[in-house]
């Protein structure tokens, strides 16, 4: 005998989230989310920004000069100039126990580990057009002899750019025609250096003007850095190439 059972159907129980475990659910979406957007705050943006600096080149632009051993050497600095000039760097010695250095273009030419620099001034020559170092020397103004200093200077080629440096003692040999013969290249102070006065000097041969590449510190015994002589002094810069 057939029975049918009239009434409603028993139906299986679909599963629910509660509102509680929704709640969870959500809270630690928030939080994943919150601690994405620290790690690429730390990292990914500065990362982005200095790779899209470095290779764009807007790096080297926004910082034309520093202060940077670990990039120039023994130069110290790094400096960007214009195509249509050279960069220099001069220092000068200090007292008579760390020699002089004289850079160009981010590239030391004259100093220590060269075995090129000296006691009394120290000197570069460089070709104004191209900006290839021509020479380099040193002449000792207490007990060498002023005579190859003079010949040096007379034989600079016009357009010739002219880089000085002292170390120790520049001056106590220094005649007048010397004297003479580097202010022509546009010094100014060349006139007044003295005994173990320290000097920094960039010129040029045929400008006829005064350079404002100079810098100049008197030995003097209340106020010298070292002892019986003053601090080192420095000076750089951009030298425009010498036209055709």
């Amino acid at each position: 005998m057939l029975t049918v059972r009239v009434g409603k159907t028993k139906m299986a129980r679909r599963p629910n989230f509660s509102a509680k475990l929704l709640l969870k659910y959500m809270l630690v979406l928030v939080s994943a989310a919150a601690l994405l957007t620290l790690l690429l705050q730390n990292y990914s943006i500065p990362f982005k920004d200095e790779l899209r600096r470095a290779l764009s080149g807007d790096f080297q632009k926004s910082v034309p000069t520093s202060r940077a051993p670990s990039k120039a050497g023994p130069c110290d600095v790094v400096r960007d100039c214009p195509e249509d000039h050279f960069s220099f760097f001069v220092r000068s010695g200090a007292a008579n126990v760390v020699a002089p250095k004289i850079c160009l273009q981010n590239k030391l030419v004259l100093g220590t580990v060269l075995n090129n620099a000296g006691v009394g001034i120290n000197i570069v020559i460089i070709n104004g057009k191209t900006g290839d170092v021509v020479k380099t020397a040193h002449f000792d103004m207490y007990s060498g002899d002023v005579k190859p200093l003079v010949e040096l200077l007379k034989s600079i080629e016009t357009g010739a750019v002219v880089l000085m440096a002292s170390y120790d003692e520049p001056a106590t040999k220094l005649n007048e025609e010397a004297r003479k013969l580097i202010a022509e290249l546009g010094s100014v102070s060349v006139k007044s250096l003295g005994f173990r006065d320290n000097w920094v000097f960039v010129g040029g041969k045929g400008a006829s003007v005064h350079s404002n590449f100079e810098k100049y510190l008197k030995n003097d015994n209340a106020k010298n850095k070292y002892e019986n002589w003053p601090e080192l002094i420095e000076i750089q810069g951009c030298i425009p190439k010498y036209p055709e």
